[in-house]
C-alpha cells in the first residue's frame, strides 16, 4: 500500500489535518476488516502483477494509458490478473497494450461534460461514487491537482489499485469509503463531482446538501444523474425494479433537480448536458460479460426499459457556493 501512504502525506499537505485523519482511521477500518470476503483474493491478483516502470502515462485521450513495450508473457500476466478483477464497469484503459474495453466507454460522459464546467487548474476535487478512478485520471489531464475519489465498493477499489500500480499517481485516489463515511461540512474542496449516485440516495436532498457542505466558498457541484425527460415537475419512485435496478429511489425532471441544488443552497444553477443513453455508451464486453444495456430494455420498443418505464436519459448539472 506504497501509493496509499504517499497520497495521505499529500493529503495532508492540501487537507485539514483533523479531515484526514478521520479518513484516514475509516480506510485502515475497512482495509483491515473488509466486507467482501473476495478482497484478499483481488488485491493477490494486483500482487501478482509483474513490477514494471512505464515510460509514460497518458491520461489526456479516450484510454487512460501507461505505455512501454514489454515481453507477451508480461502481458499476459498483467492481462490474467486484470481478469480476476472482472466485471469492469468504467473505462476505457490500456495498460502496456492491453486494451480493458469496460462496460461503460466513460470518455464519451468525460468530452460532454469537460468543457462545460469550471476550470479544474489547480482544484482540489472530491469524486462521490468514483468506481475505479477513471475520471479522476482524466480531472488530473485537466489540470485538478488532488482528486480524492470515494466508492465502497471493493471490487472498484481493487480495480484502482491495479490500474495505479502503473499510473504511480499520488495525487488520484479511491478510498474505500461513501459519502456517509466522510466527514460532514469540511468546505475543503473546489469542486465536488457527483455522477451515477444521486438515484441511488432515498434523500436526495440529503445527498445534495452533504455535496454542498463539502464545497469551499466560490466552488463548483458537477451533479450527473438519470432523469425523467420532462418540462414540467416530476419526480418518479419506481416501485420494484427500474432498468432491471433495485435500488433506484428518485428520478426527477431538470426543473426539479434544479430547484433542490437551489434548496441546498447552491446557485448559477443550470443543465450542461442531456443525453440518452445507448449501447453505443454502455454494452457487454469480455471486461463486463454480465447483463448491460440491451437487456435493461424493452425488445420491441429501446424507448422504454424491460419494466415498461422510459428508458434511460442522463443529464448533467453545474451549480456553485
Amino acid at each position: 500500500m506504497n501509493a496509499y501512504n504517499l497520497f495521505f502525506h499529500r493529503l495532508e499537505d492540501n487537507l485539514p489535518e483533523e479531515l484526514v485523519s478521520k479518513v484516514r482511521q475509516k480506510s485502515d477500518e475497512v482495509f483491515s476488516s473488509p466486507s467482501h470476503g473476495d478482497f484478499d483474493r483481488w488485491l493477490e491478483a494486483v500482487e501478482d502483477m509483474p513490477d514494471i516502470r512505464p515510460e509514460s502515462v497518458d491520461f489526456s485521450g479516450d484510454f487512460a494509458a501507461a505505455n512501454t513495450k514489454i515481453a507477451a508473457e508480461e502481458k499476459e500476466k498483467i492481462s490474467r490478473s486484470l481478469k480476476q478483477l472482472h466485471p469492469w464497469r468504467k473505462g476505457p484503459f490500456d495498460i502496456f497494450g492491453v486494451h480493458i474495453d469496460a462496460e461503460w466507454k466513460s470518455s464519451l460522459k468525460w468530452a460532454r461534460i469537460k468543457d462545460k464546467i469550471s476550470s479544474l487548474s489547480g482544484r482540489k476535487v472530491l469524486d462521490v461514487g468514483s468506481g475505479n478512478g477513471y475520471y479522476g485520471y482524466r480531472m488530473l489531464a485537466g489540470g485538478a491537482e488532488l482528486v480524492l475519489g470515494l466508492d465502497p465498493t471493493l471490487l472498484f477499489v481493487a480495480q484502482f489499485l491495479a490500474l495505479n500500480k502503473y499510473f504511480d499517481s499520488s495525487r488520484n485516489f479511491v478510498l474505500p469509503l461513501g459519502i456517509d463515511d466522510f466527514p460532514k461540512d469540511s468546505e475543503a474542496f473546489d469542486t465536488v463531482f457527483s455522477m451515477g449516485v444521486l438515484y441511488h440516495r432515498r434523500d436526495a436532498l440529503e445527498h445534495l446538501n452533504s455535496l454542498a457542505g463539502h464545497l469551499c466558498k466560490g466552488g463548483e457541484v458537477v451533479l450527473e444523474t438519470l432523469i425523467i425527460d420532462s418540462r414540467e415537475d416530476v419526480i418518479f419512485a419506481p416501485k420494484g425494479r427500474y432498468a432491471k435496478m433495485r435500488n433506484v429511489w428518485n428520478l426527477a425532471s431538470p426543473s426539479v433537480i434544479m430547484r433542490w441544488l437551489e434548496n441546498a443552497g447552491l446557485k448559477n444553477v443550470s443543465m450542461i448536458d442531456k443525453t440518452p443513453t445507448t449501447s453505443k455508451e454502455q454494452r457487454k464486453t469480455d471486461w463486463m460479460s454480465f447483463e448491460s444495456l440491451d437487456d435493461f430494455l424493452d425488445p420491441q420498443d429501446k424507448t422504454k426499459t424491460i419494466e415498461g418505464h422510459q428508458a434511460p436519459i442522463r443529464a448533467a448539472f453545474t451549480a456553485s457556493k
